[in-house]
């Protein structure tokens, strides 16, 4: 499994998980690289986030880590195919990318 970040302005860090992801784990990647790759995107502290509603995403100790480092969240409509297939396109092209620039 792989955690990454894009947006407008290209794509961010992309991150090995290995073993199962939970809450902390999330947060701690959450820790090593978002904020990383905005500055590298230059995207300064005004950006919104966006996830979907996986328990670990919306858990009460993952929105105060948001909270505490001012960083908005999109709400996502728990059940929206349409977007959701946008996202997954949108991901698996990004992913595409990333891979294919990364060195073997």
């Amino acid at each position: 499994m792989v955690w990454a970040c894009f947006s407008s302005a290209g794509t961010g860090k992309m991150v090995k998980i290995d073993g199962k992801m939970d809450g902390a784990k999330y947060r701690t990647i959450l820790e090593e690289n978002l904020m990383e790759s905005a500055k590298d995107l230059r995207l300064g502290r005004r950006f919104v986030f966006q996830q979907d509603n996986d328990p670990k995403h919306k858990a009460k100790s993952t929105m105060e880590w948001f909270k505490n480092k001012h960083i908005q969240v999109l709400e996502w409509p728990s059940q929206s195919p349409e977007s959701n297939r946008e996202s997954v396109e949108r991901t698996e092209n990004c992913c595409s990318q990333m891979l294919s620039i990364q060195p073997h």
